[in-house]
């Protein structure tokens, strides 16, 4: 809500009290913007289809526990989220956006230039990435090198060169995999999924092959371009962010496989099954040890310049961080949330509270209207 400055020149004071010329209000093209924090703000959020189902969880729980609005979540993708998360401050702007990676130092730096500092970081367990198809088709086991060789937009042509990816089937690139045709579903390139697959699988498997472990030694930023390009030949169709559309595919084509994240999964272990990645399952403890190779952490990112703005913001993060939530036995590991450990997580969640509730506050930007308070001084 934008204030309106209103001229010293437009009261006219009688004796008989004061009357206010309303043809003399003009509008101040620069007077700064001011907030209201009276009227009531629902916590909206934004970002990765991977975490928002946790999200959603806890933003229902929120709502029938506190006397603040459910939060609106919006499933954008990770990299549409964090554009939406750093567009500005203020209520009617998201205030958190969920993340299957971490922040990148360019969406950092948009954000600054929008005034928001340091967005606070919420680490909140960790995911699997899977490759799955339905329970009607092969069993698989695909090893990372495999994976980067069935989907790489490009592969070494053994002669210093490059050739655009020849296999047609999962057999052409090893004869002991099943003769059906590569087919893979997953996630766009705005996804934090995709982004972690890429980096994580692909560039993995691209160390297997000589020609580009020389790459990686020789030009590394030309070796993540390589390696990351996947193939837009009909092999690889991006699905949306929601995973459900790629569980959609599975069941209409016994060939397809599915890239997505372990929740999701698991919800869905009725209708499709998962790939073995290097011989291991993608297990709740095979994830958590570590041992299954294709896993990542889950954040989620928030505006602490809304903190004053935006009721309920503060509590919102408490009730994500209670160990009733996101602990081992919370109700979000009933959603397929891989805990941290139990130390890593009372540090965060102090860590976010000290942030949010004003005691561990970096120095506030000029877009900040107003000193560091908690829910508590918020009406509503």
């Amino acid at each position: 809500m934008r204030l309106i400055a209103i001229s010293l020149a437009a009261f006219a004071v009688t004796a008989c009290g004061a009357r206010t010329d309303l043809s003399a209000i003009e509008e101040q093209e620069n007077a700064p913007p001011v907030y209201s924090v009276g009227e009531v703000q629902k916590i909206k959020i934004v970002g990765s289809s991977t975490v928002a189902p946790f999200a959603t969880t806890v933003a229902e729980q929120f709502g029938a526990s506190s006397r603040h609005a459910a939060p609106i979540v919006e499933t954008t993708g990770t990299g549409g989220g964090f554009k939406i998360f750093c567009n500005g401050i203020g209520p009617e702007e998201p205030s958190i956006v969920n993340a299957s990676r971490k922040i990148k130092p360019g969406e950092d730096a948009l954000c600054e230039d929008a005034g928001i500092i340091d967005p606070l970081e919420v680490k909140i367990g960790y995911d699997g990435i899977v490759l799955a198809n339905s329970k009607s088709g092969p069993d698989l086991n695909l090893t990372k090198a495999q994976i980067f060789l069935a989907l790489a937009a490009n592969l070494p042509d053994g002669a210093g060169g490059w050739t655009k990816n020849p296999h047609r089937t999962w057999q052409d690139i090893d004869p002991t995999l099943p003769e059906t045709r590569i087919l893979v579903s997953g996630p766009p390139p705005t996804s934090g999924t995709r982004d972690a697959f890429a980096e994580i699988a692909m560039e993995n498997g691209a160390l297997a092959l000589p020609e580009m472990q020389a790459l990686f030694d020789s030009d590394p930023d030309a070796f993540i371009a390589r390696a990351r390009e996947i193939r837009n030949d009909g092999a690889w169709i991006d699905s949306g962010e929601n995973d459900s559309s790629i569980i959609n595919t599975l069941l209409r084509n016994d060939d397809a496989v599915g890239v997505l994240g372990y929740s999701f999964l698991e919800q869905n272990l009725d209708r499709v099954k998962a790939a073995k990645v290097g011989g291991i399952d993608p297990t709740f403890e095979n994830i958590a040890s570590g041992e299954y190779g294709v896993s990542r952490s889950m954040y989620f990112y928030v505006k602490v310049e809304n903190r004053m703005m935006v009721p309920g913001l503060a509590d919102y993060v408490g009730e994500f961080t209670e160990e009733d939530a996101w602990g081992p036995d919370g109700y979000l590991v009933a959603k397929g949330l891989i805990p941290l450990l139990p130390d890593e997580r009372a540090a965060m969640r102090q860590t976010a509270l000290d942030r949010l509730t004003g005691s561990k506050n970096p120095p506030l930007s000029e877009h900040d209207p107003s000193p560091a308070q908690t829910d508590e001084d918020l009406p509503g």
